[in-house]
C-alpha cells in the first residue's frame, strides 16, 4: 500500500482538495513527537506506507516553537508520502507550518475563533463525547458551510491517553452513524482485536494511537487495520 514518495503538486483549491482526501480517508494516526520512544520519521514512514492517510501531531509537552519545528518536518514528510497532517489544539502553529488542519477538543478554542485564525482552506476537526456534542458539531454556520470538517467520536473504549474520561461505548458510534452528516472517526482504545465491533456499529473510519505508534512493526500494524477498514467499506458499498 505504498503511496507515491514525491512532492505533492500544488492545488488551485487546497480546501476542496483537503476535504476530498479527508472524505476518502479511513485510517488516522495520532502520535506525539517521539512515538513509542522513537524518532517521528521511524514511525510515520512505515505507518503511512501501511495505509495511514491522516496524521495528527499531538504533543502537549512542547512549546509552540518546539512543536512548530517538529510539525514542519512532519508536514514535509506527510506531503511527500501523501498523508494529511493535522496539528492538535494549536491553530496558530498549524497555520505557521502550513499543516492541512487543526484538531480541537471540547475545552479548546471555540471552532469559530479557530476558523478565523486558520481560514477556510484548512481542515478543522473536533472531539465529541456525547450526542449533544455530535449534534452541535454537525450543524451549519449561517453561510450554510459546515462548522467542522470532521469529528472524532469517543473514547469508545477506556484508554490511558484520555485519563479520567469514561468510555462512551458503541452506542455513541451508532448515534454518529445515524445522525452525523460530517465524516466521523471512531477513537479510543482501538486496535485490530476490537475494530470489527466498532465497524459493525456503523463506523467506517478509525483513529488509532498506541496500536500503531507503539507497535514493533508500525507498517504491519497499519496495514492490518487498513485492510479491515477497506473490507468493511467494500462490504457496505
Amino acid at each position: 500500500m505504498r503511496l507515491p514518495d514525491c512532492e505533492s503538486m500544488p492545488s488551485a483549491d487546497p480546501g476542496s482538495d483537503r476535504r476530498a482526501r479527508l472524505a476518502a480517508a479511513r485510517l488516522y494516526l495520532v502520535c506525539d513527537s517521539t512515538p513509542g520512544g522513537r524518532a517521528l520519521p521511524e514511525v510515520l514512514r512505515p505507518a503511512i506506507d501501511g495505509g495511514v492517510q491522516v496524521v495528527q501531531l499531538r504533543d502537549k509537552q512542547l512549546s509552540d516553537d518546539e512543536l512548530a519545528a517538529v510539525a514542519n518536518a512532519a508536514r514535509a514528510l506527510c506531503e511527500r508520502l501523501g498523508a494529511l497532517l493535522i496539528v492538535n489544539d494549536r491553530p496558530l502553529v498549524a497555520r505557521e507550518v502550513g499543516a492541512d488542519g487543526v484538531h480541537l477538543g471540547q475545552d479548546d478554542m471555540p471552532v469559530a475563533d479557530a476558523r478565523e485564525l486558520v481560514g477556510e482552506d484548512m481542515l478543522i476537526g473536533l472531539s465529541t463525547h456525547a450526542t449533544g456534542e455530535i449534534d452541535a458539531a454537525c450543524s451549519r454556520a449561517r453561510s450554510g458551510a459546515p462548522l467542522v470538517d470532521y469529528i472524532g467520536v469517543g473514547p469508545v473504549y477506556e484508554t490511558p491517553t484520555k485519563e479520567g474520561r469514561p468510555a462512551v461505548g458503541l452506542e455513541l458510534v451508532r448515534y454518529a452513524a445515524a445522525h452525523c452528516t460530517a465524516p466521523f472517526f471512531a477513537i479510543g482504545g482501538l486496535h485490530a482485536g476490537n475494530l470489527e465491533a466498532v465497524l459493525a456499529a456503523g463506523a467506517s473510519r478509525a483513529v488509532v494511537l498506541r496500536a500503531i505508534a507503539e507497535a514493533e512493526d508500525p507498517q504491519r500494524a497499519a496495514r492490518e487495520l487498513r485492510t479491515r477498514l477497506d473490507a468493511r467499506a467494500e462490504h457496505a458499498a
